[in-house]
C-alpha cells in the first residue's frame, strides 16, 4: 500500500534528521508534506474513494520524495554511515530495545531459558524454526541475548548470524545485511556488487553460503506475516540441525511458519520477581536491594501497575531510583504515573518500545484498541460486548459472507495475536471469555486518545472539562454529573462506572446537543430514571442500562430507529416496552438473564436483524413466529407448557444459524414434550434444558457440534449416559436438580474424549460413579455438589491425570472424612490433583485455601 511506502519515509526522515541541522528546514517541510499524504491515504482508505487520478499523484509525489531523500542521503554520505554501522548498532535502535543485559538482572528467566535451549537443542537433523513470542517490552530480545551469547556460539554450529529486523526493512536490505553478517563470520568478505544483486541472485548467494553448513540464524523483532514465505528458500534444509529463530509480537507470525516449526511464549513475570527486579533497580545503592518498611505500600503498587513487564519494571524502577524516599514523594509519582509515562525523558525509550505495536497496527485496528481505554484501569472486558461496542460505533467494516460480529470477533483475535490486548479468561472450550489492555500500555493509549480528541477519561471530583472528546468515561464520581453543550455536541459515546448513590447525570433537555450519541453504557449505576430526551437520540446504536433500578423507559422508544443492542438485566422494568418490539435494526436485545423471563409481545418477531433474544416468556403467538427470526443466534425462552413443546420444535427447525438454546419447563413438574424436532439447528453449540423428559429425544443424536450441554429435573431413571456419550465433541456436561434420577453414573471407555469440565448437583439418588480407563480422558475440571448418597470417590478417578480442580461442596460427611483424613482410601487417588476445595467444611488440600 502508499500508507505502507509514506510511513517508510517518515521514519528514515526523523531517523536522519537529528544528525543534520544544516537541513532542519527542509527536513521539516518534507515531513508535512509527508504527515499529509499519510492521513490523505488514511481517510481515503477508509471510505474507499480513491480513485486512479488520485493514487497517481500520490505515486509520483512519492517518487519525488524518494528522490529528494535520496540525493541528499548522497550529499551526506548516509551509505558510507550505514555501512560502517554494524548490525550490533542497527540491534540496539530496532524496536525492540533491550534495556537490560545484565547477568544479575535477568530474573526468572531460567525456566525460559532451558526451554528455549530445550527447542534448540532438539534431537533433530531437520532446520527448524523457533518463535519467541510476547508483548513488547517482555524480555524477548534479552532471553535470546542470553542464550545466543552464553550458549549458541559455544556449540557446534559452523555460521551464525543475528541480525535485527525493523519495520523499515526491505527484504533485499535484509538479505543484503544477512550476507554480510554471514560473511564476516566466515571471515570472507561480501561481494562488491552486492548492492545491485536482485532478489533472486541474494537468495542463490546465500544458498550457496550455507548449503554445507550447520548455521543458526537470529531475526530479531520480526513484523510481517509474510516475511518468512518471501526469504524461506534463502535457509536450505540441509539436514544438518540447523535453526531459525524469530523474536516477534505477533502470533501471527509465528503460526505462519508451518509444519516444523516451534513456538515458545514468553509471558511477563510474576509477583515475585517482579518485586525483585524492582527493587533492584529501585534501590540499586542499597547492598541488599531492601525496601524501606514505610515505602513498601506505595513501591508494591508501583511495581504492580507494571503488571510484570520486565522493560517497564526495569525503566519505572530507575525512575524511582531517582526520587526521594519518602512516602508523600512515592505516592506523588504513583497518582502521577500517566503525567510521568508521557513526560519523563527517563522513560522515553521504554515508551518508543511499546508505541511501536501501536504505531504498528492497520488503519482498522486502531480505533478498535483505542476504544479499550473507556474501560478503567484493571476492568475485565467481557469479549461479545466489546465486540458489540465496536459495531455500534462503525469501527467494523462489513464483509460479504459473514456477519458483522464473526468480522469483529477477527479483529480482536488479531489484536490478541499482535500483543495488544491480553486474554484474562477463557471459557470451558477454550475461547476468549474476557481481555483486557496491560496497564502501562492502556496509559500511553489514554494520552493519545485525549491527544487525538477520541476519548478522555473522567476520574476526579472537578468538573468535566470542556473539549471536542468523541467519548467520555466517568468513573468513581460520587455527585451529579452535568455535560456542557460544547461537551455533548461531539459526544458519540458515553460510559459510567463504579459510582455510589448520590450519583446521577443530566443529558440537557435539547436533544441537538447529543446528535452524535451512539452508545450511552449506565451498567451498574444507581439511577432510578434515564433521560427524557432518549428517543431523540435518533443515532443511539447501544444502550446499556443493566443492573440499574430504572422502572420505567421514556415514551416513544420506537424512535430509537437505529438501536442495534438493548440491554435492561436486572432493572425494575417488569416487561418490555411496547415500542422496543418496532425497532428495526435491533440485533440484541438481552432483558433477563436465563432461566427468569419477562413478556414480551409477539411483535417482537418482525424483528428480522435479531441475533440475541434472551429471556422472553413462552407465550401461544410468540412460539408460532419465532422461527420469522431466522438470523437468530441466542434464544432463552422459559414458562413453557407441555402443549407448547410441539409449536416450539417446529419454530427451533426453521432458525438454522441457532448456536445458543435454553429452555426452561413453567414447572418442575411440567413434562417437556420435544420429540417433535426432527433436525435441530446445524451450528448449535450450547443447549440447556430445565424440566421434565419422557426420555432423552433422539436428536440428540445429530448434536455434532454441541459443546455445552446442561440439563435439569430431567428426571431420568435409566442410564443417562448411554444416551449423551454420542456427543463427542462436548466440552462441558451438567447434570443437576434430579437432571438424573439413578443410582449409578457409569462412564464407560472412550466416552466423552473432549470433556474439559463437569457438575454433578442435586443428584440425590447417586451413590456411585464409575470412570473407565480412556473415559472423559481429558477433563480438567470436576464438581459435586449436595449429591448426599455418593460415599466414595469417583472410581477411576486416579487415572484422570489431566484433572487438576477438584471442587466438592455439601457433600455427606463421610465423603469428606474419606477425602481429606484418610489417606489409606483416597489420598493416593487425588495426589495428582493441584487443587481441591470443599466450601461447606471449609477445609483445603494440597496447600490451597478454599473460598468462605
Amino acid at each position: 500500500m502508499a500508507d505502507g511506502a509514506v510511513n517508510f519515509l517518515l521514519v528514515s526522515l526523523l531517523e536522519k534528521a537529528s544528525q543534520f541541522t544544516d537541513l532542519q528546514d527542509e527536513i521539516e517541510e518534507m515531513r508535512l508534506d509527508l504527515e499529509s499524504m499519510r492521513s490523505l491515504l488514511r481517510d481515503a482508505d477508509r471510505r474507499k474513494k480513491i480513485n486512479r487520478h488520485v493514487e497517481t499523484w500520490i505515486r509520483q509525489k512519492i517518487k519525488k520524495q524518494i528522490h529528494n531523500v535520496a540525493t541528499r542521503s548522497k550529499d551526506h554520505s548516509f551509505e558510507k554511515i550505514d555501512e560502517r554501522s554494524t548490525s550490533l548498532d542497527r540491534w540496539k535502535n530496532s524496536g525492540e530495545t533491550c534495556v537490560f543485559l545484565d547477568e544479575d538482572e535477568i530474573l526468572g528467566m531460567d525456566e525460559n531459558m532451558e526451554n528455549l535451549l530445550r527447542l534448540i537443542n532438539e534431537d533433530s537433523d531437520q532446520r527448524t524454526v523457533i518463535s519467541i513470542v510476547g508483548m513488547g517490552g517482555v524480555g524477548k530480545t534479552t532471553l535470546l541475548t542470553k542464550v545466543y551469547n552464553d550458549h549458541i556460539e559455544k556449540r557446534e554450529f559452523d555460521v551464525w548470524a543475528w541480525l535485527s529486523v525493523t519495520q523499515i526493512y526491505t527484504e533485499d536490505e535484509l538479505l543484503r545485511s544477512l550476507i554480510k553478517e554471514l560473511s564476516n563470520t566466515t571471515q570472507v568478505g561480501s561481494p562488491r556488487n552486492l548492492g545491485s544483486m536482485s532478489t533472486r541472485n541474494l537468495i542463490e548467494m546465500l544458498i550457496n553460503m550455507l548449503r554445507d553448513k550447520r548455521y543458526v540464524i537470529v531475526l530479531d523483532d520480526v513484523w510481517s506475516i509474510e516475511l518468512w514465505s518471501r526469504i524461506r528458500y534463502a535457509f536450505p534444509d540441509n539436514k544438518m540441525g540447523s535453526r531459525v529463530i524469530f523474536t516477534t509480537r505477533n502470533e501471527n507470525v509465528a503460526s505462519s511458519i508451518g509444519p516444523g516449526s516451534r513456538i515458545h511464549r514468553l509471558m511477563p513475570l510474576g509477583d515475585n520477581y517482579a518485586w525483585m527486579l524492582f527493587r533492584k533497580r529501585a534501590f540499586w545503592d542499597h547492598p541488599s536491594h531492601i525496601c524501606p518498611t514505610e515505602l513498601q505500600t506505595s513501591a508494591w503498587a508501583i511495581m504492580k501497575s507494571c503488571q510484570g513487564l520486565p522493560l517497564a519494571i526495569v525503566a519505572i524502577g530507575g525512575l524511582m531510583s531517582s526520587k526521594e524516599k519518602t512516602t508523600l514523594e512515592w505516592r506523588k509519582v504513583y497518582h502521577s504515573l500517566n503525567w510521568h509515562l508521557n513526560n519523563n525523558p527517563m522513560l522515553g525509550d521504554m515508551k518508543a518500545v511499546l508505541l511501536l505495536s501501536f504505531n504498528d497496527l492497520p488503519f482498522y485496528l486502531n480505533h478498535c484498541f483505542l476504544y479499550c481505554c473507556v474501560f478503567h484501569a484493571g476492568y475485565s472486558i467481557k469479549r461479545k460486548k466489546l465486540i458489540r461496542l465496536w459495531i455500534a460505533e462503525g469501527f467494523v467494516i462489513p464483509r460479504k459472507g459473514i456477519t458483522m460480529e464473526e468480522v469483529a470477533e477477527e479483529y480482536l483475535t488479531e489484536l490478541i495475536f499482535r500483543s495488544m490486548i491480553q486474554v484474562t479468561e477463557f471459557n470451558v472450550s477454550g475461547r476468549v471469555k474476557a481481555c483486557r489492555v496491560h496497564d502501562v500500555m492502556r496509559e500511553l493509549a489514554v494520552t493519545t486518545s485525549e491527544e487525538e480528541n477520541f476519548c478522555t477519561i473522567h476520574d476526579s471530583q472537578e468538573p468535566i472539562k470542556d473539549g471536542n472528546f468523541q467519548r467520555i468515561s466517568i468513573v468513581n464520581r460520587g455527585e451529579s454529573v452535568r455535560l456542557s453543550k460544547r461537551v455533548s455536541r461531539h459526544l458519540r459515546s458515553l460510559f459510567v462506572f463504579e459510582t455510589d448513590n448520590r450519583f446521577s447525570f443530566c443529558l440537557e433537555a435539547t436533544s441537538s446537543n447529543f446528535k452524535f450519541l451512539r452508545v450511552l453504557d449506565v451498567q451498574g449505576v444507581l439511577i432510578e430514571k434515564i433521560p427524557k430526551i432518549l428517543p431523540s437520540l435518533f443515532n443511539l446504536r447501544y444502550l446499556n442500562i443493566r443492573d440499574t433500578m430504572v422502572k420505567e423507559f421514556p415514551m416513544s422508544i420506537e424512535r430509537l430507529t437505529n438501536l442495534q443492542t438493548l440491554d435492561i438485566r436486572n432493572t425494575h422494568l417488569e416487561k418490555l416496552p411496547k415500542g422496543a418490539t418496532k425497532l428495526p435494526r435491533l440485533r440484541h436485545l438481552f432483558m433477563s438473564d436465563f432461566p427468569a423471563g419477562m413478556n414480551v409481545q409477539a411483535e417482537i418477531c418482525t424483528l428480522r436483524s435479531l441475533q440475541t433474544l434472551t429471556c422472553v416468556e413462552a407465550e401461544e403467538q410468540l412460539i408460532q413466529k419465532i422461527g420469522n427470526l431466522i438470523e437468530l443466534r441466542r434464544l432463552d425462552i422459559t414458562n413453557l407448557q407441555a402443549v407448547d413443546g410441539p409449536r416450539l420444535c417446529n419454530s427451533i427447525q426453521r432458525l438454522t444459524s441457532l448456536c445458543c438454546l435454553g429452555i426452561k419447563a413453567i414447572s418442575m413438574d411440567q413434562q417437556l414434550q420435544l420429540e417433535g424436532l426432527s433436525l435441530p439447528p446445524p451450528f448449535l453449540q450450547k443447549l440447556t434444558i430445565i424440566g421434565r423428559l419422557n426420555n432423552i429425544p433422539h436428536w440428540f443424536g445429530f448434536l455434532d457440534k454441541l459443546t455445552h450441554l446442561c440439563l435439569g429435573y430431567s428426571g431420568q431413571k435409566e442410564d443417562i449416559l448411554s444416551s449423551l456419550h454420542v456427543l463427542s465433541n462436548l466440552v462441558f456436561l451438567e447434570l443437576k436438580h434430579a437432571a438424573y434420577d439413578g443410582t449409578i453414573l457409569h462412564f464407560k471407555r472412550g466416552w466423552f474424549p473432549r470433556l474439559i469440565k463437569m457438575c454433578l448437583e442435586d443428584l440425590e439418588r447417586l451413590d456411585c460413579v464409575k470412570i473407565e480407563e480412556t473415559a472423559i480422558s481429558n477433563i480438567k475440571e470436576m464438581c459435586l455438589v449436595h449429591c448426599p448418597e455418593l460415599k466414595l470417590l469417583p472410581q477411576g478417578i486416579e487415572n484422570l491425570t489431566s484433572l487438576r480442580q477438584l471442587h466438592v461442596e455439601h457433600m455427606s460427611e463421610e465423603f469428606i472424612e474419606r477425602l481429606l483424613n484418610d489417606p489409606h482410601e483416597s489420598h493416593p487417588k487425588v495426589q495428582h490433583i493441584t487443587t481441591i476445595t470443599n466450601v461447606f467444611m471449609k477445609e483445603h488440600c494440597h496447600g490451597v485455601e478454599t473460598p468462605s
